[in-house]
């Protein structure tokens, strides 16, 4: 089901949602009509694109994945891929040539049936390597090691994201996808420690939901030392939201990715809709040192999140009748970049929480222009020299702030 936005590079305002994130068997995708459409502004290209999961209650989540629409509000599906694949995206992180031998563990709600397929057909098409249940690469199992949930068309199209952007960034890695029963924080969080449980090395959950009081004991299911464990920052721009709050994660922020004629060959600006700014309720963690938040601030480092600039991804789960190749953004998309980046760089062991890119900014790339929202031009919610709320500390410039 979707939630049809309106985004431009200075703000985000909602238009209206026309259905609700619920197992397939239960609920139908209903289109909607013209004047629900939504317009999509960046610096280099314009496109349509809609939010794959509606609003989330206290409690819940929802994945924080767009999709590029036509002009009914479909899935705009082309006959091959038209984002930004593996090389382009090794290219612009420096890690081309690194190669991991960890686990990357996806934490999604309900099951995508075509998960495995689908993950061939994207690694196919870029001539990676295999990675499939057989060969003991690809494993997927429910919230609590055992069966997987009921099926869902949304965040099916959320797990092919999450699971072609670990291949794009680590090829060479084992892949766990565990699936919660349902988008409740109760369940999500119940997965993530069935992910630790199975030998996971790192964590990507692209999803959240708004901050509740209850957060503060709720996340210690983050908790993980020797885990790298990331949460996207989310995708209403200005704000936070939980579990990217938790002091214990890696809070992942947003950028436009183009490619330029700098040395690096890639220039970044803040991504519009990534979440960032104070907590309501978790402290500070001693390694966050900017003084504009008494509490945690959202978010540590960031990658490519632009729908606009963003990336290819195969799905034949049908959504809103449309299923194959399609370009995705939303901080869905930065989550799984930099947990697959802590995996190749083979640190998770003696990781702190977020806190390892504090101490190795120069392996980062400082984002310094755009917006995300209003808060008086200040760093929580602007690109600044050094650390920012939208990007934290910078995208990455290989593995050494990882």
């Amino acid at each position: 089901m979707i939630e049809l936005h309106r985004r431009t590079v200075v703000g985000l305002a909602a238009l209206a949602a026309v259905a609700a994130c619920s197992p397939d068997s239960t609920s139908r995708i209903t289109a909607p009509d013209n004047a629900s459409l939504s317009s999509s502004t960046g610096t280099a290209m314009r496109y349509q694109h809609a939010r794959v999961c509606p609003g989330a209650e206290v409690g819940s989540a929802r994945c924080h994945s767009w999709v590029r629409v036509d002009g009914t509000g479909a899935p705009l599906v082309t006959t091959g891929p038209s984002g930004y694949g593996p090389a382009d995206l090794q290219s612009a992180y420096a890690v081309a040539g690194a190669t991991g031998t960890g686990t990357i563990a996806i934490v999604d709600a309900y099951n995508d049936p075509n998960a495995e397929a689908d993950l061939g057909v994207y690694r196919s098409q870029y001539g990676l390597p295999p990675c499939t249940t057989a060969n003991g690469c690809f494993k997927k199992v429910g919230q609590t090691g055992g069966a997987v949930p009921g099926n869902n068309a949304s965040w099916s199209q959320e797990i092919s994201l999450d699971l072609d952007m670990a291949s794009a960034i680590c090829p060479s890695c084992k892949i766990l996808l565990v699936e919660a029963t349902s988008a409740s924080f109760a369940n999500l969080s119940a997965a993530v420690d069935e992910a630790v449980k199975l030998g996971a090395n790192a964590i990507s959950n692209s999803y959240g939901g708004p901050e509740y009081s209850s957060e503060t004991t709720d996340q210690s299911h983050y908790n993980h030392p020797g885990v790298a464990i990331t949460v996207s920052s989310g995708d209403n721009g200005y704000g936070v939201e939980f579990p990217a709050a938790s002091q214990y994660v890696t809070a992942v922020g947003g950028t436009h990715l183009v490619r330029s004629s700098t040395a690096r060959g890639w220039t970044e600006t803040v991504w519009s809709g990534a979440g960032s700014g104070c907590s309501a309720y978790i402290s500070k963690p001693t390694w966050q040192l900017d003084t504009g938040c008494s509490r945690r601030t959202v978010a540590d480092v960031s990658a490519i999140a632009d729908p606009n600039t963003g990336v290819a991804v195969y799905d034949s789960y049908q959504y809103r009748g449309r299923s194959g190749w399609m370009v995705f953004g939303g901080t869905s998309v930065s989550s799984p970049i930099i947990a697959s980046i802590y995996v190749l760089a083979g640190n998770t062991g003696s990781i702190n929480y977020g806190s390892y890119s504090y101490s190795h900014l120069s392996s980062l790339n400082d984002v310094t222009s755009g917006s995300n929202g209003s808060c008086g031009s200040s760093y929580l919610c602007t690109g600044k020299v050094g650390y920012d709320g939208p990007t934290g500390n910078g995208t990455p410039n290989g593995t050494g702030a990882f």
